[in-house]
């Protein structure tokens, strides 16, 4: 039997977009819960920052956006100045694999469904995702079987408030809330998911404010250029679109009841903070609910047809865009 690795410092590698980064947490807290001295340190893009810095279970954030306007002999000297005994490629990155390497980090862990981490890595777990029954978070866990970390069900992964928030809203935006049930619909997904359409989250507002809650639209600046024209006139629609910061952002989905979007970033950082996430999702391989669903308590997620022939084929398909606003309608004030 090997001898399970027992790390002073670890930096989790996952150099991609925020729904991602926020799948990959869980691992950052099992890490201390299995040694509660370790210190994690996590190689992000500029862009996901607010989100590992909310997270408690991450004791630094190192800069990949940074790191990529480096020279190579500078770059590897950055990961030596980390002094890591040890790093986890969540998302394989031949640049950050290369330079983690040559930084002689001692213990190096990557898929070994990747070319370049038979030359870079001196662990390989076998495993693939495409074709897994297993959620994103869970796939994740497979990278830390050489620390002695089996992979957990998804009900245990789910559980628990995972990001809290640090940013405080500005007054215009705190001028905003009111005492009634606050919904925000997140309608665009920068093309990182399957979309339910505008028309129908603009149907969804109309009904919710006819029920004396109050909707937040979200998103940025350009999906609100998207969006803002055809937003019912209502004093209870609300758009904040391009109005906050990520950071912002995240104490924004915190103050509210419940977040309704596709599988985007924004879907995830509301399951982790605790609030309700209702996700939106076709059936179709790789990108279906058994994959994607967001985190926590508080989630769910709807299909039109869990039988839909052409998701079955995995042919692209329009079937999420006829999922009933009054099935959605009936998972929000539920």
């Amino acid at each position: 039997m090997k001898k399970k690795l027992v790390p002073q410092k670890i930096i989790i590698s996952r150099t991609d977009s925020i729904g991602d980064v926020c799948l990959t947490l869980p691992i950052c807290k099992a890490l201390k819960d299995h040694f509660p001295e370790v210190q994690i340190v996590f190689l992000g893009k500029t862009y996901t920052k607010a989100v590992i810095d909310a997270c408690p279970y991450v004791d630094e954030f190192m800069n990949f956006s940074d790191l990529e306007q480096l020279e190579n002999s500078s770059a590897i000297e950055a990961f030596r100045q980390i002094q890591a005994d040890a790093i986890v490629h969540v998302f394989p990155n031949k640049k950050v694999a290369k330079w983690s390497n040559k930084a002689n980090i001692p213990v190096r862990i990557g898929t070994s469904h990747r070319l370049f981490h038979w030359t870079s890595c001196n662990h390989r777990p076998n495993f693939t995702r495409k074709n897994s029954e297993l959620h994103e978070a869970q796939l994740n866990f497979e990278l830390l079987q050489p620390f002695g970390i089996s992979v957990p069900t998804f009900d245990s992964i789910k559980t628990g408030q995972i990001l809290h928030p640090k940013a405080i809203l500005s007054l215009s935006i705190e001028q905003q809330f009111s005492a009634r049930k606050k919904i925000i619909l997140h309608c665009k997904s920068q093309g990182s998911a399957v979309e339910w359409g505008i028309e129908n989250f603009m149907d969804l507002a109309r009904e919710l404010a006819q029920k004396d809650v109050q909707v937040f639209f979200t998103g940025t600046e350009s999906e609100g250029q998207l969006f803002r024209s055809q937003l019912p006139k209502h004093p209870l629609i609300v758009d904040v679109s391009g109005q906050l910061t990520l950071d912002e952002l995240i104490t924004f989905i915190a103050r509210c009841d419940a977040l309704v979007a596709a599988s985007t970033g924004p879907l995830h950082l509301a399951g982790l903070l605790g609030t309700k996430a209702i996700g939106l999702f076709a059936p179709r391989r790789p990108i279906h609910p058994g994959r994607w669903r967001a985190l926590g308590d508080n989630s769910s997620a709807i299909v039109k047809d869990e039988q839909c022939t052409l998701c079955a084929q995995g042919k692209i398909c329009g079937c999420i865009s006829e999922i009933g606003v009054a099935v959605v309608m009936n998972a929000v004030v539920q």
